[in-house]
């Protein structure tokens, strides 16, 4: 049996399949290494902040479609890495349509400034969401993501913390925490668009 920190994988597992947010928050203790090494070596080429926004999205997927793990059929690393690679091909080929459908809304600017440009109006625009929503809406919103992304989000959106400031407190790559906070800026703004239909 596979096995991790204290507790076997399949009994994290369990208790994560239960809503344990705790066993979900140890699975990824035990785990974000091994995925980060496997994308590593099997996807050439991915820079440490692609890496850590693809190890994010699969746990965010794993987390959702827990109750579909079956341990009879493989361990739980070996389902997390199908996920994860799977992700970052979707990922890679969705930021690939995009950058070309945004380049070629704007020959006149250079490759360099269309990128800049496509980069700050995401973040302004996810940036301006999160500031005018009321506090308490968005406290509900915070409460509904998944645990991976709770309490940083809680410390960017809510206590108004600084990224550096975070990864500090909660002993993190600067990297994952920026990953984190945009993934849980990205399933906010999701969960208000599913409101608004």
């Amino acid at each position: 049996m596979e096995r991790t920190g204290s507790k076997p994988i399949d009994e994290l597992v369990r208790l994560a399949i239960i809503g344990d947010g705790t066993a979900f928050t140890a699975l990824w203790d035990n785990n974000i290494d091994s995925l980060k090494q496997y994308l590593k070596a099997t996807i050439k080429g991915l820079d440490d902040f692609f890496i850590d926004d693809i190890c994010s999205r699969s746990f965010e997927k794993a987390f959702r479609q827990i109750g579909s793990f079956d341990p009879s059929r493989s361990q739980f690393s070996t389902w997390l890495h199908t996920i994860a690679h799977n992700t970052a091909l979707d990922t890679m080929e969705s930021e690939k349509r995009a950058r070309r459908e945004m380049f070629s809304l704007d020959s006149n600017l250079s490759i360099g400034q269309q990128a800049q440009d496509m980069s700050d109006s995401q973040d302004n625009a996810l940036d301006s969401i999160i500031r005018d929503e009321e506090s308490e809406r968005t406290r509900v919103y915070i409460e509904a993501l998944p645990p991976l992304y709770r309490e940083i989000a809680f410390k960017r959106m809510v206590s108004g913390m600084q990224y550096k400031e975070i990864a500090d407190e909660l002993g993190m790559e600067l990297n994952t925490v920026r990953t984190r906070i945009r993934r849980a800026k990205q399933l906010i703004e999701n969960m208000k668009d599913e409101q608004d239909v």
